[in-house]
């Protein structure tokens, strides 16, 4: 067994979530409860695969973590790349865990592993799952084979890259997955093991995401009014998570147009869980319609990812949409 000394070290940043919470009586319902070292207090033998410090970003319910806050964990963690840690390791809400994790994915460097985990059952339950997934994401963290892969999720014993990862279940352990690419590795008895590389753009590092951006999920039978009113609020940017391959109502047109003509980006993704968009249909509404007018397609990003993307591609280039173009499309889409 190694020297304490000769271990390597990781950074903890709790910043609340369901791995912290115990059920309240009096509140009648489970809430933000455990600090990061209560929580690490659960995981007997952490300290023969790495000597971890922690500290207290927060103890924020997943759906209390603005994109300001957001940003601010990504300067702490920017921080502590720079100090002699072999990797972040982040608790996190599981409810906004996949848009955190996509904003320090596409703004982070990848060289040392910033690992984010979180848990689908509070402490109070038999079925904790958070010690098992922090210990999994402490060994994933000191991995000589995460380094360049920039962050990840580590829950339910598998490793996602965090670029991908999406929440697919309300309650399930093994929620998060990348439905399009698959599981980066898994770990398997303390050991990490990965099968294929990291797929990773050029980070985007604004000096801070560009608010607000917004996301309207097209139905049946949709018109322009939130579009409309998206743009008469102020929104920097709009992302529309079209129908199938990347279709609208003709009642949605208009709105389309107003975005267009104002200079201001509108992207296109699919509400469809997996495949990417593209300009396929011709008629009113239809994909190649919306390139026409100068819609921005996202590839295979969801709707919560694509609204990231915009956020940050915002913060670097304003108003030049081309420039967002060239970043979002990544060069797969013809001009």
């Amino acid at each position: 067994m190694a020297e304490d000394g000769n271990r390597p070290r990781v950074l903890l940043l709790a910043t609340g979530g369901t791995i912290s919470m115990q059920v309240d009586a009096e509140q009648g319902g489970a809430v933000p409860k455990l600090t990061g070292r209560e929580i690490m207090d659960a995981l007997p033998g952490v300290e023969r695969v790495a000597r971890v410090e922690v500290r207290e970003f927060g103890r924020y319910p997943g759906p209390h973590m603005t994109i300001e806050r957001m940003w601010e964990l990504r300067a702490a963690i920017l921080g502590a790349l720079e100090e002699e840690f072999a990797g972040v390791v982040v608790t996190h809400g599981t409810d906004t865990l996949e848009e955190t994790s996509y904003l320090l994915d596409r703004s982070l460097p990848a060289e040392k592993p910033v690992v984010m985990t979180g848990a689908m059952r509070n402490s109070t339950e038999l079925s904790w799952d958070g010690p098992a997934n922090l210990m999994a994401a402490i060994e994933v963290a000191v991995a000589p084979e995460a380094r360049g892969r920039g962050t990840m999720v580590v829950m339910d014993e598998e490793i996602v890259q965090g670029a991908e990862v999406v929440k697919t279940h309300t309650e399930a352990a093994g929620t998060f997955r990348s439905p399009n690419w698959g599981p980066l590795g898994v770990t398997d008895k303390g050991e990490a093991l990965f099968y294929r590389e990291s797929r990773r753009k050029a980070p985007l590092t604004p000096d801070a995401p560009a608010l607000p951006v917004d996301l309207v999920k097209i139905v049946a039978g949709a018109d322009s009014r939130l579009l409309e009113a998206s743009l008469d609020t102020g929104a920097r940017g709009i992302v529309l998570e079209a129908l199938g391959r990347g279709n609208v109502p003709p009642a949605v047109l208009p709105g389309v147009q107003r975005w267009v003509d104002a200079g201001r980006p509108l992207v296109i993704t699919s509400r469809s869980l997996r495949g990417r968009v593209l300009d396929t249909y011709a008629y009113p509404g239809g994909g190649h319609v919306l390139r026409d007018m100068g819609a921005i397609f996202a590839d295979h990003m969801t709707g919560q990812q694509a609204r990231i993307e915009l956020m940050l591609a915002i913060g670097v280039y304003g108003d030049d949409v081309e420039a967002i173009r060239n970043v979002v499309e990544a060069g797969r889409y013809e001009h």
